[in-house]
């Protein structure tokens, strides 16, 4: 039997478990959403991780890829954004799961999500500490800089909920802003700004095969696209605790997917205009040194942007290391208040913080087109009218948003098998690097599984399944 899912509503069902465990607070207001939606995922991947992909796979792999990946934001939320308009739940995607799909499948990606993010968080805070080292030049240890990671993050999601979204809000325009400031910038230099005055002519995409290392390079882009454009579940969360969900979602759902290809794809062009695949600094430098958009600037001769850059990108780590604990706390409330998970890990304080998950604290894509495919299954077996409620939000593009979205999520599956097969350096085949790039599949598959046969879960009946906890009448 499905266990009744929270709702934040205040009109809405209120379930014995709220009474227990206690309520999230809708603490993002519409403002909030449409900013945070935008600048959340802006941090390592995008400034380091571009470097990367550039020399892995030269301009041609790289705008491929990156396409690719930007493609798939507008899918994501376009899948999402209409069962979280008309049900705003504390866990979004892993509650739709649970009641559309199986219990299983939202534990085995529940989990691979709480991994993923706790993951991230660790990863983080040793990225924060070569930026920091970047100014401070070796003289602080590894274990000053990590403490003073983790109590930020730390502080900052022990702050009301409120704060946080603030926190978030300020992050996400701070990174926003030197984005812009970094296509305006750039398309300078390639107009020959900055005291050398070179005008570049496409030399970068002639000079050298623009796509290299065939397929393997292709994959290796793509898989650092992913950690650059980042998870967009958290809007899809986010819009589960915001004031307005039908307003904040939906907006987000027709803005966000344009202004992130936008500022991906404008600055992804220009990396490949202005330094060459071939650059050593790539690979071989760290941190702030490694980032193509640093080595343009030097390479101009303009001073102090590579600080101004280190600023950005310590904003952009903690805002994304808070983001980690978030969402991995919210993604184990939900399956605690499942039961998918001792229910103890549920409660919430007052302030609507979820403490268990805060102290315990890749691959869900294919799992979001399919509960979206098996939500409209229980919708058209119920003949149920969601759809045409008034102000009732319908994607205009279904099913070919959700399509796109499995499509392009069996090719990073490709992706994933295609790097641990041959690696994109030339080393041969181990299993410890293919076991690295095939992880995520093997955690999500292996917990699901693994539940299903222990527990014995059912699958859910199209006919019964639930399509009344947690819905929010939209008027």
């Amino acid at each position: 039997m499905l266990h009744p899912s929270t709702s934040l509503n205040d009109g809405s069902m209120m379930e014995t478990q709220d009474a227990r465990n206690g309520q999230f607070h809708r603490s993002f207001s519409p403002r909030q959403v449409h900013i945070i939606s935008l600048g959340s995922n802006i941090g390592s991947g995008v400034f380091i991780a571009t470097g990367q992909a550039l020399a892995s796979g030269g301009p041609g792999n790289m705008v491929l890829a990156y396409g690719m990946v930007c493609s798939a934001v507008w899918a994501v939320l376009q899948s999402l954004s209409e069962m979280t308009i008309a049900f705003p739940v504390s866990g979004n995607y892993i509650d739709y799961a649970d009641r559309w799909v199986d219990p299983a499948l939202a534990f085995g990606a529940g989990f691979a999500e709480w991994l993923a993010w706790s993951e991230i968080v660790a990863s983080e805070a040793g990225f924060f500490n070569v930026l920091v080292q970047y100014w401070a030049e070796g003289s602080l240890p590894l274990g000053a800089t990590v403490t003073i990671f983790l109590a930020v993050c730390l502080f900052v999601f022990l702050l009301p909920n409120k704060a946080f979204a603030w926190f978030e809000y300020i992050t996400s325009l701070i990174k926003i802003f030197l984005f812009l400031f970094i296509i305006v910038l750039s398309l300078a230099l390639v107009l020959g700004a900055g005291p050398n005055g070179y005008m570049h002519h496409r030399e970068t995409w002639t000079d050298r095969p623009a796509f290299l290392n065939g397929f393997t390079g292709f994959a290796n882009c793509a898989l650092l696209a992913t950690w650059a454009v980042g998870d967009q579940v958290f809007i899809g969360i986010m819009g589960g605790e915001a004031e307005s969900p039908r307003f904040s979602m939906a907006h987000a759902t027709k803005l966000v997917p344009f202004r992130v290809n936008f500022i991906y794809m404008f600055s992804i062009v220009f990396i490949t205009i202005l330094v060459p695949s071939n650059d050593d600094r790539l690979l071989s430098g760290s941190g702030v040194a490694a980032s193509p958009f640093v080595i343009a600037v030097q390479d101009a001769g303009i001073p102090a942007v590579p600080s101004i850059f280190n600023a950005g990108m310590i904003c952009g780590v903690l805002a994304i290391s808070a983001e980690g604990i978030y969402l991995s706390s919210r993604v184990l409330r939900m399956m605690a208040h499942q039961r998918l998970i001792p229910e103890a890990l549920a409660k919430v304080d007052s302030r609507g913080r979820p403490d268990g998950p805060a102290c315990l604290s890749l691959p869900t894509g294919a799992s979001l087109p399919f509960t979206n495919w098996r939500f409209y299954c229980a919708l058209k077996a119920q003949k149920d009218q969601l759809f045409n409620e008034t102000y009732g939000w319908k994607s205009t593009f279904w099913p070919s948003a959700p399509a796109w979205l499995m499509l392009v999520s069996l090719m990073l599956l490709a992706c994933c098998v295609g790097c641990g097969v041959k690696p994109v350096d030339g080393f041969t085949f181990t299993a410890e690097n293919f076991l690295q790039y095939t992880l995520g599949l093997w955690v999500i598959a292996g917990c699901t599984l693994a539940y299903k046969v222990i527990v014995r879960t059912a699958w859910r009946d199209p006919k019964t399944a639930d399509c009344i906890t947690g819905r929010r009448t939209l008027g």
